[in-house]
């Protein structure tokens, strides 16, 4: 294990505050972004437990009208938006509390940014330039605050939103929707059950896997992978055994903003299969990349193999080869209860072909070091189906 890490703040991408008991700066970092009102943007179980209560009373006992908006899925729909951006009207608002794991964190931010646009939230898909359609000066502030140490939403600057018509995940972007300040408080993860621990740090680790093999020029998000990568390999498996461990904690929430950092880079195969699966599934996204990621990493085997065996030099593997790295992913699985194919998350064939064209079409593609077809994408998938790696 690494040292322990008491506290720390740093300025990159956003103002971030990391450390045990840093919620309680949460009203200090609403008034630092001019909000007197803020909305605070969570899901319905988060909502029922004490740690909401907690945020509501630190700010409403600094003098901040603090409202609660709870109606967001595990999979984030627009219509969850729609009421957001309508209850952030009604409480007459002026900025957001994102509190939650990927879901309520993606939907805080597009409360945040939508509550100032006129278009639809479609119109802001990340295609070629839609973003530059938005009212960026009525973009609302945003302060993040994560519970789970996976997604790394509290450093992006989109956010993903299941369009429930189209049955498909659209990424919406906008380089302002990254929230001006982040508190990692590893207190607040403290009581995530072990299976979620596992499937969003796995998450965490498929967003620094794919920015590292992302084919595009980007020293320093590859930088901030391999350490992200480090991070994971030494704190998952004490943070899943032992979830009291604040130490462990805190590294994983740090990976998880590491990895969201350098997936700027790009993403890849493992998020074009995941988005489709998700939005068709309803499944947990954190724990389909953690199944499909040693099927992705064999099929890209040929491109990847010299900055594979990089990592596993870098992060201490004894075998430090594509094999070598691949066992290790393996291992980790196993340690942490990661199923070992996706039959076991009650996905079926029955869509197979359109589940190969979605992943082809998905934003996350165009970041794969090959470029796999729709008949390729659904290989793969057939493959993490059925565990024939």
């Amino acid at each position: 294990m690494t040292e322990p890490i008491l506290s720390g703040s740093w300025n990159y991408p956003s103002q971030i505050r990391a450390g045990a008991g840093q919620l309680s700066i949460l009203p200090q970092s609403c008034k630092a972004l001019n909000m007197q009102k803020p909305l605070l943007v969570t899901d319905p179980g988060l909502a029922a437990l004490p740690v909401v209560a907690e945020a509501l009373e630190l700010c409403r006992d600094a003098g901040l009208a603090c409202g609660l908006f709870s109606a967001v899925e595990g999979n984030p729909k627009g219509e969850n938006i729609s009421k957001g951006v309508a209850a952030f009207h009604g409480g007459q608002h002026d900025g957001v509390i994102a509190l939650g794991g990927g879901s309520a964190l993606d939907a805080g931010k597009a409360v945040a940014f939508m509550s100032g646009q006129n278009r639809s939230l479609w119109a802001f898909e990340d295609i070629g330039d839609n973003w530059r359609q938005a009212d960026e000066a009525a973009i609302a502030p945003v302060v993040a605050v994560p519970t789970t140490a996976g997604t790394g939403s509290e450093v992006g600057r989109a956010a993903v939103i299941t369009d429930s018509a189209a049955r498909v995940k659209r990424i919406i972007f906008h380089p302002k929707m990254l929230p001006q300040i982040v508190i990692l408080d590893p207190e607040l993860t403290v009581g995530l059950p072990p299976h979620i621990t596992a499937a969003t740090g796995m998450d965490a680790l498929s967003h620094n896997i794919e920015a590292l093999c992302s084919p595009f020029y980007h020293p320093m998000a590859e930088g901030i992978a391999l350490e992200g990568i480090r991070l994971v390999k030494e704190n998952l498996v004490e943070a899943v055994t032992r979830g009291d461990n604040l130490t462990a904690r805190l590294h994983m929430l740090v990976a998880s903003s590491m990895g969201a950092t350098a997936f700027q880079k790009g993403l890849g195969a493992m998020h074009a299969l995941a988005h489709p699966l998700g939005a068709l599934y309803d499944a947990h996204h954190g724990t389909l990349n953690a199944v499909l990621m040693p099927y992705v990493l064999k099929a890209n085997q040929a491109a990847i193999e010299d900055k594979i065996r990089r990592v596993s030099a870098y992060i201490g593997l004894a075998d430090a080869s594509f094999s070598g790295f691949l066992n290790w992913i393996l291992v980790l699985r196993g340690e942490i209860g990661i199923a070992a194919k996706l039959s076991e998350l009650g996905i079926d064939d029955s869509e197979a072909g359109k589940i190969g064209e979605m992943a082809c079409a998905d934003p996350s593609a165009g970041g794969n070091p090959v470029a796999f077809t729709p008949r390729q994408y659904t290989e793969i998938f057939l493959r993490a189906l059925h565990g024939e790696l």
